[in-house]
């Protein structure tokens, strides 16, 4: 049986309100304003960052040393030419010999991803497979694309033990429907014209794929549990359920107005919420839509039942902060660039050959612990500080970023620069030993306080425009509900 082991998501801290942008710009024409708000990455934040919180989210309770693939679906990869499925699995502590693979240019790859993953699991050449998917698209400010997108990550374990979903078949539309679309010299997403999109692109395609998986296993609507499907113009989401003959109650919410149109994981997280209220038995057929849709169907098992610690879809939704400022959005992404004074030039970029050597520790947050004592080291140490102990050599691997801290002590820099001040820092003691000093993010100075509970986030450290090098490390953030 070959199917979902285990779930997770990530949704960033941060939300707009629509009605925010609206008012920046004067649009305050009720009858073309979208409601609810939508989803925002930290300035430190992107695809790759995400799609880690996502993966650390459904990595909870399992082995990873068992993970024999990772698989990375984007269409915002910050590397043209990267392995960055190499650099989640290094940062996720997953075995060396994983194996790695990007899925792109399309926002229905995350699903695309899924089902290579499935297919990979049900052939026996991988026992255990992670897919992962993470997004983080600009619209063109100001515009109608903007309101619509957000920023999220999906990730799903697929195995052949312990199977809470079992994948029971698939079928896939592959069409070159140009909607939306970008070069490597763009910055902004390119679209058509807007009822075209809706009306041949979106409001077919997902029909035709899920009419041709129901013909192709003699299924009918009333078979199924729940319909996921992604959104992106309300009105027309709930047509297409209409069309295919599903009730309202069947059909998974599009969280659309909570955290808007995230792309590649889009799919992924209305699936991870549907499994999230599952029962024994239920049937859930889910369906992308980009450049064609992939439709797949899901039989939830007992196993459902044993899943616990999982942030997921509700966790993420329920901890959240408004942003408060279209502004401060445009300077997060970069669309308003900002004079970042002599401090922030000061960039001491990590070089490549370090990295190489010190990616265990850069990357995935391993240090070290001592045989003998049991101490816990940060960076990895070959003799031991404890000094009773002093033992040389004898350290076993030992990971920090799944491991609860304690802020024991904290500042805010008000002079270094920071794209949304006062830069914080201070350290943090790990559960079990184990102390070092981070940047703090997702937090305001005024609600730190000594000795409260943080865990660990990787973002992105620093862009080096010069070499074109993404530079990451783990931050420390206060610990969500």
């Amino acid at each position: 049986m070959a199917g979902i082991t285990s779930y997770g998501a990530y949704i960033p801290l941060y939300r707009l309100n629509r009605m925010t942008i609206y008012t920046a710009l004067g649009w305050l024409n009720p009858a073309s304003l979208l409601p609810g708000e939508r989803s925002v990455a930290n300035y430190d934040e992107d695809s790759i960052t995400m799609a880690v919180s996502a993966a650390m989210d459904c990595l909870k309770g399992m082995d990873r040393s068992k993970v024999g693939g990772l698989f990375f679906a984007t269409t915002t990869s910050p590397y043209k030419e990267r392995d960055n499925a190499a650099i989640i699995a290094t940062a996720l502590d997953l075995p060396d010999n994983v194996r790695s693979g990007d899925f792109t240019t399309s926002i229905k790859a995350g699903t695309t991803a899924l089902i290579s993953a499935f297919d990979a699991v049900k052939s026996g050449t991988a026992s255990s497979v992670m897919v992962t998917s993470a997004d983080s698209r600009l619209g063109r400010p100001g515009g109608f694309w903007e309101e619509i997108y957000g920023d999220g990550a999906a990730a799903l374990l697929l195995g052949n033990e312990g199977v809470i979903a079992e994948f029971k078949g698939s079928y896939s539309l592959s069409y070159d429907f140009v909607d939306s679309w970008r070069t490597a010299d763009d910055a902004f997403n390119r679209t058509w014209e807007d009822r075209w999109v809706r009306d041949e692109g979106y409001g077919k395609f997902i029909s035709e794929a899920v009419t041709g998986l129901m013909k192709k296993y003699n299924l009918s609507p009333g078979d199924f549990a729940k319909v996921v499907y992604p959104c992106t113009y309300i009105r027309a989401h709930a047509d297409v359920g209409k069309k295919l003959g599903f009730q309202p109650a069947q059909i998974q919410d599009h969280m659309f107005t909570q955290i808007g149109n995230t792309g590649t994981p889009y799919t992924l997280m209305i699936l991870v919420a549907a499994l999230e209220n599952a029962k024994p038995g239920d049937r859930i057929l889910v369906a992308s839509y980009g450049n064609g849709s992939d439709a797949f169907y899901l039989e939830v098992t007992g196993e459902i039942e044993k899943v616990k610690g999982k942030r997921g879809i509700k966790g993420h939704l329920a901890a959240k902060k408004d942003l408060g400022s279209y502004e401060k959005y445009v300077t997060f992404r970069d669309v308003l660039p900002i004079d970042t004074g002599g401090r922030g030039d000061e960039i001491a970029p990590t070089q490549l050959s370090t990295l190489w050597r010190s990616r265990k520790d850069v990357l995935g947050l391993c240090g070290s612990k001592c045989q003998v004592c049991g101490t816990p080291h940060f960076p990895s140490q070959q003799v031991c500080v404890k000094p009773t102990c002093g033992a040389t050599r004898q350290m076993d691997h030992y990971r920090f970023s799944d491991r609860p801290g304690r802020l024991f002590t904290y500042t805010g820099d008000v002079l270094a620069f920071s794209p949304s001040p006062p830069a914080i820092y201070g350290l943090v003691d790990f559960e079990g030993g184990g102390r070092w000093m981070f940047d703090l993010t997702d937090c305001e100075l005024e609600a730190l306080q000594v000795g409260m509970p943080v865990e660990m986030s990787m973002r992105r450290k620093y862009y080096d425009a010069a070499r074109g090098i993404h530079g990451y490390f783990w931050k420390a953030t206060p610990g969500r509900a």
